[in-house]
């Protein structure tokens, strides 16, 4: 048990807590200090009145004002969308197109189709739109998939692409020409040589030749006889430089050999048609649309 005893020097009792000779003094805490605890200790006491507090069971005590922070930011969002209700209403009764030709109503959907894609498009398309490599477009250029018009646009956003929610989305579906055994290694590689010579890359001349047959025959009807593409069906266009999966041959033959086929959700019953046409409209001005 520890052994309190007068300090000599000072005076004051001890705690008893002694180490190497050094002694703790039962000094009293200052009484500045105490008066600050004791209005600390009220204040808290008075605040779990006022404001919630206590956890219960189903949920915490709601205090005497009804406040929180929740609700308070509940009603900025309210306010916040009273005062655009007048624009969103205009967008919602004008046509996409008409939107362009309204400089004021351009300007009120362009603002709001940026906030928008920063909250629900940048994770895949990348806070820029210039696309991740796997699979996500660069919205910036103008190579299309579905198309690039300001229709074309809306609907790829509100139905989405390849998914089960919509039954509108569009839907494609590149053949597995090497994992269902259509065209054997030697046919893909050559095939993939051709690809990469329509948008001017290295090539092997000689598998070239070949590939062109083999591509006329197995490719064409969806990206075309000159591998230009068909938006229609979502083929891509293939005689540009622009690549959602890599344009090397290894890329392009790994991809016909087993082609990934990327999903896009449909928004239209999240966001809902105005949000929908201001997404469109941002889309289509960042340098791309047609």
């Amino acid at each position: 048990m520890a052994e309190k005893r007068i300090d000599e020097a000072t005076g004051v009792e001890t705690t008893g807590h002694e180490f190497d000779g050094i002694a703790e003094l039962n000094n009293p805490m200052p009484q500045w200090w105490l008066s600050i605890f004791y209005a600390c200790v009220a204040f808290a006491l008075i605040y779990t009145i006022f404001f919630p507090a206590w956890p219960m069971v189903t949920k915490a005590t709601e205090g005497w004002l009804g406040y929180t922070a929740r609700g308070e930011v509940a009603e900025e969002i309210a306010e916040h969308a009273e005062s655009q209700a007048v624009w969103r209403q205009r967008i919602a009764d004008t046509d996409i197109e008409a939107i362009r030709n309204d400089p004021e109503l351009l300007q009120f959907a362009m603002a709001a189709g940026r906030a928008n894609f920063a909250v629900n498009c940048s994770q895949c398309h990348g806070s820029g739109a210039a696309g991740n490599v796997g699979g996500y477009p660069n919205l910036n250029d103008d190579d299309w998939i579905w198309g690039g018009d300001l229709e074309s646009i809306y609907t790829t956003i509100a139905h989405g692409v390849r998914n089960e929610a919509d039954p509108d989305a569009r839907y494609s579906e590149m053949p597995r020409y090497g994992v269902d055994e259509l065209l054997s290694r030697e046919e893909i590689a050559q095939v993939a040589q051709y690809v990469v010579s329509l948008s001017g890359g290295e090539q092997d001349a000689a598998a070239v030749e070949a590939g062109m047959e083999i591509y006329l025959d197995n490719c064409a009807a969806c990206h075309g006889d000159e591998g230009l593409g068909v938006p229609e069906v979502g083929a891509p266009n293939l005689a540009d430089s622009v690549w959602l999966y890599g344009g090397s041959a290894e890329q392009i033959a790994a991809q016909v050999w087993r082609p990934q086929q990327g999903v896009m959700p449909p928004w239209l019953g999240k966001l809902g048609e105005t949000q929908v046409k201001e997404l469109a409209v941002y889309v289509h001005a960042l340098g791309g649309g047609v």
